[in-house]
């Protein structure tokens, strides 16, 4: 619209014109800034602003782009982010469209391993309390890895060379890549419905953070908590620390200590059996010697404790004797003491009260007997 020669510009007019304008100058840049007001919202798109000290940027990562990231956005983190600038014209307001983000100061998968490592931790899932026991003679091995990799090959070789015949059933799945990490729970789950699986191997050879992925994903993680048979988890190699190693049952540094770890060897077991047998041929000689040897002793000490026991009554019964013969009415009288009845009931004189002059009386010394008759009672 023209007036006076001069151009007057409609809202939408001047929002399109701004637009293009900062799109076509701002249309591939990386700024960093710090994360806050983060809102995930239930279309999965994610609003948030990037500010610094002295200013502040509306932002939005569409679905499409976030469902890519492994780790968890929060406030307060520092990002760089890459995208470009576009306006929301409805408001006029110019914000960051972003494609990409990285944590400032630490790779986005080492944030994922230690945001995942630490929300799984408060959930109990690393308790040694919930960790099963590896069985020691395991029937049957399960196995879940690649079919075609190293890996496989070496514990394969190791389980043959230590006990040549084991059952060995391969789960198989992909241990790397997009969809590894599905392929790796659902394997885990197949031989959980078998049930006749007693032990599991989950692992993979070394390589890289990002080549080991797979068992940092969460769903891995839960599925080897959630089996009902014990799991070893054995990735990389003896430096490399995955999800899937603190959640497991066991963990080994490769695969091939895994396939030490599940089960002994078969010449050591032999062996063992060798003892157990010669024991138990030369355990009843043994324990006849064992058991005369016993009776031997039992009998001394029995002999030894009856003749104590024996000891201790002869003392006892010299002691009662002695004190029987002190007490005694023969003894008194042999002091010169003597006893008098009254005929002829025999009854013992204590007084003169009961006699009259005329009754007969008898009286007994140390030595002999005498009657006599009661002429006077004084």
């Amino acid at each position: 619209m023209v007036k006076e020669g001069v151009y007057i510009y409609k809202v939408r007019e001047l929002t399109a014109g701004i637009k293009a304008v900062l799109e076509d100058t701002f249309s591939n840049i990386w700024i960093e800034g710090e994360i806050s007001n983060f809102i995930s919202h239930s279309s999965g798109h994610f609003y948030f602003t990037l500010k610094d000290d002295k200013s502040e940027l509306k932002c939005i990562f569409f679905k499409g782009h976030n469902e890519k990231i492994k780790f968890e956005i929060k406030d307060g983190m520092h990002a760089v982010c890459f995208g470009k600038i576009g306006i929301y014209e409805k408001r006029g307001q110019y914000q960051l469209y972003i494609t990409r983000m990285e944590p400032k100061g630490i790779g986005a998968l080492q944030l994922a391993f230690e945001q995942l490592k630490e929300r799984l931790f408060k959930e109990g899932l690393f308790d040694e309390s919930a960790k099963k026991p590896i069985p020691v003679l395991p029937g049957r091995i399960g196995i879940v890895t690649s079919p075609t990799g190293a890996a496989i090959r070496d514990m394969l070789h190791v389980l043959d060379k230590r006990f040549p015949g084991v059952e060995v059933l391969i789960s198989p799945s992909r241990v790397q890549g997009e969809s590894a990490a599905e392929e790796i729970a659902r394997a885990i789950h197949d031989l959980n419905k078998l049930g006749n699986v007693d032990v599991i191997i989950v692992g993979r050879g070394g390589g890289s953070l990002e080549d080991l992925w797979a068992f940092n994903e969460e769903i891995v993680a839960r599925a080897i908590y959630n089996s009902k048979i014990p799991i070893i988890s054995a990735v990389g190699h003896e430096v490399d620390w995955t999800i899937s190693d603190f959640v497991a049952d066991k963990r080994a540094p490769t695969p091939s200590v895994a396939a030490e770890m599940v089960i002994i060897k078969k010449s050591d077991l032999l062996e063992k059996l060798d003892a157990i047998e010669k024991q138990l041929k030369d355990y009843p000689l043994e324990a006849v010697k064992e058991l005369e040897q016993r009776v031997d002793e039992l009998e001394k000490d029995l002999s030894l404790r009856f003749r104590h026991y024996m000891e201790l009554k002869e003392e006892n019964f010299k002691s009662l004797s002695e004190k029987v013969e002190i007490l005694s009415p023969l003894s008194i009288l042999s002091r010169g003491y003597s006893v008098s009845f009254k005929m002829p009931g025999r009854e013992i004189l204590k007084n003169v009260s009961s006699l009259k002059k005329g009754d007969a009386i008898e009286t007994r010394l140390s030595k002999g007997i005498f009657r006599s008759k009661i002429e006077e009672v004084l």
